[in-house]
């Protein structure tokens, strides 16, 4: 396992502090504030170490960003056990930072069964192999990037993502609102499916509210666009592996109001859908920030 994997698995693990109570670390990847998918997938982890056994498996979760994290304090969650059923059971996710709560989350889990099954089919697209990844990209175009996150940008990822056609963040143009990623983990996992779960989790803020931005010809790399998270929320169909090609097909259907509107559906290379998402985010042009 690579040494950058095996960080962001520790950083999902977190440390139990107290009855139903954990702290997780932060990570600086080099936004402006701590990252969503971070504080998404550490939340799923809190909710995950309540369950009374391991048969219990997360079918969605729902959550809303209250206020910026940082990158210098850990956070702490606390989890409310809402109810324990025969087939279901639910769980609340407090996510602070010095005693404000940064996020909420609700959590459904369920015990495995069969039932009636579709879904939408995989787009025919180009495979994984031969497009270059966002790192590649990034290191092709390290001097564009600010001083202060230049070597953050360019390091080594424990997630590989290749976008197909990716928008040049540097100099937008107008596109469709439509974005295909190839994301995997850079190295074998462990069986573990709560680590794949919850990777998978911190792993779909990325790529996300930034398809809104493409019929405008702006992208996050422009100083005078602010650009956050509000909620995100996720459905879990099938098993998975993140160390194996997964796609990740996202389009906006709405921005309006300073927002934007996205939806995610998550593929494996066989074409099974094994994860839907949806999140609306900030998206505001801010010439003060210039």
């Amino acid at each position: 396992m690579s040494d950058v994997l095996e960080e962001l698995l520790d950083l999902l693990a977190l440390e139990a502090i107290g009855v139903n109570r954990f702290r997780g670390r932060s990570q600086d990847l080099g936004f402006r504030q701590l990252f969503g998918g971070q504080v998404l997938g550490q939340s799923l982890s809190a909710a995950i170490q309540t369950l009374s056994d391991e048969n219990w498996l997360p079918h969605s979760l729902h959550a809303y960003f209250l206020r910026p994290g940082t990158v210098q304090d850990s956070v702490e969650f606390e989890v409310d056990i809402v109810r324990d059923g025969r087939s279901f059971c639910t769980r609340r996710v407090s996510a602070s930072q010095k005693g404000k709560a940064i996020l909420t989350m609700m959590c459904s889990f369920q015990r495995p069964e069969q039932g009636f099954e579709h879904m939408d089919p995989m787009p025919d697209v180009q495979g994984p192999e031969g497009i270059a990844s966002q790192l590649d990209l990034a290191r092709k175009y390290r001097d564009y990037f600010p001083e202060r996150v230049r070597d953050i940008y360019t390091a080594d990822k424990p997630i590989e993502m290749r976008v197909i056609d990716p928008v040049n963040m540097f100099a937008p143009k107008v596109t469709e609102p439509t974005k295909y990623v190839w994301m995997k983990a850079d190295a074998k996992m462990p069986d573990n499916p709560d680590q794949h779960l919850t990777m998978l989790t911190y792993s779909t803020d990325f790529n996300l509210i930034t398809t809104a931005l493409h019929p405008h010809a702006v992208s996050v790399g422009q100083k005078d666009m602010q650009v956050a998270s509000l909620d995100h929320s996720l459905w879990f169909h099938r098993p998975f592996r993140m160390d194996e090609w997964l796609l990740y097909v996202v389009d906006s259907p709405n921005a309006s109001g300073g927002r934007g509107l996205c939806r995610g559906k998550i593929y494996n290379q066989q074409g099974d859908l094994v994860a839907s998402v949806a999140q609306e985010g900030l998206i505001r042009k801010r010439p003060d920030l210039s």
